[in-house]
């Protein structure tokens, strides 16, 4: 496997990150959070205008075509700075399988805008008590289509969202993704607030109308597959912010500590500090290179089932690992709201609990080794 990124990856890599550096400044963001901004709209024009928002959708609908690995790496530069910005709900959960699985009709009516950056785009995958492959949502029939009845969680930019993918339990127990316009009759969204300050929402679908039109894939799809697809997908993407988030922490803690002194001296001198850093690049290094598989063999088109949990694994555990050593390091300093470490720290924890917990993980790879054993 080789991971370097071609001339076009790094061409997008390279754009999002001066963007950033220059729009997402801390006092920037700062000031978003004492507004409560949810999305950076100006960062979001100037990144859908350098063809970083369309990356990796299709050519025939204004996107670059480029594949999933364009998107993660600028999706590490997001997690670097700590950006409100929905590429990751706009691109991975909406515009990428309205692609690969929508209708010629849904990818006209939704890719251009996606692509564009005039279209916010969100999947509701998660319920309270269950998984995405089991919604209690429920689609009943009509004579028109259907009717969504349920409550979707924790949807990331769904306050703002134009469009929203729903899956939903048809009456023969299988699984539909219906592809839902944020103001149909019928959905009320509620905002909740989140570990990092930016809001995700709580979606009541009370009889929202949709037709065999708005089924991602239309009529007979396989939901099943589609939201195994999409969760693979959206899970590299965490990981590879959780990469940047990582990086800029370690970044910040090499810096202070440089120039912190004590006994006449900088205490990245002290054997303690150097052995927390060290230890910080080790497990920044392996949540990079575990993420990096996991986007490239999807991006290839390969299996990528266990790559994808074991990169879950390493972000949620060594990301945590390497968040609070950078506080340690840096002292009060490292919790002060006015130093941009804490916008890491929240960010790389809502990460963790996104991901779940490293037992989890463990538990399903030793299942599968087992299985293949």
């Amino acid at each position: 496997m080789d991971f370097t990124p071609s001339e076009e990856e790094a061409a997008i890599e390279e754009i999002t990150k001066q963007i950033l550096d220059d729009r997402a400044t801390h006092e920037r963001l700062r000031q978003l959070d004492n507004d409560g901004v949810a999305i950076d709209t100006e960062i979001w024009a100037l990144l859908a205008d350098a063809g970083v928002v369309g990356a990796s959708l299709p050519t025939s609908h204004g996107g670059a075509g480029l594949g999933f690995m364009a998107t993660a790496v600028a999706l590490e530069q997001v997690g670097a700075h700590a950006a409100p910005i929905p590429l990751l709900s706009t691109v991975v959960l909406a515009g990428m399988p309205i692609a690969q699985f929508g209708t010629d009709a849904q990818r006209d009516a939704w890719l251009p805008g996606l692509a564009d950056g005039s279209v916010i785009g969100t999947a509701a995958l998660t319920e309270a008590g269950t998984t995405a492959q089991h919604p209690t949502t429920e689609a009943t029939p009509t004579a028109d289509g259907f009717v969504l009845h349920g409550v979707k969680t924790l949807v990331p930019d769904g306050t703002e969202a134009d469009v929203i993918l729903v899956p939903a339990r048809l009456g023969d127990g299988t699984v539909a993704v219906f592809v839902v316009t944020a103001d149909s009759a019928g959905m009320v969204r509620h905002r909740v607030d989140t570990t990092t300050g930016r809001p995700e929402a709580r979606i009541v679908l009370d009889g929202v109308a949709v037709t065999d039109d708005d089924r991602l894939g239309g009529p007979g799809s396989d939901g099943d597959r589609i939201i195994d697809w999409l969760q693979q997908r959206a899970n590299a993407g965490l990981c590879m912010v959780m990469t940047g988030a990582a990086q800029a922490s370690i970044e910040l803690a090499a810096d202070y500590t440089k120039q912190r002194q004590q006994f006449d001296r900088p205490i990245a001198t002290f054997q303690a500090v150097t052995q927390r850093a060290g230890d910080s690049f080790i497990d920044t290094e392996g949540i990079r290179l575990t993420a990096l598989q996991a986007a490239w063999r999807l991006d290839a088109g390969l299996p990528a089932a266990r790559e994808v949990q074991i990169a879950r694994y390493w972000a949620a555990e060594a990301g945590y690992r390497v968040v609070h050593a950078a506080v340690h390091v840096h002292g009060g300093v490292g919790v002060d709201r006015d130093y941009p470490l804490h916008r890491h720290f929240l960010l790389a924890r809502q990460l963790e609990l996104t991901l779940g917990n490293s037992e989890e993980h463990l538990s399903a790879l030793g299942a599968a080794i087992a299985a293949h054993a």
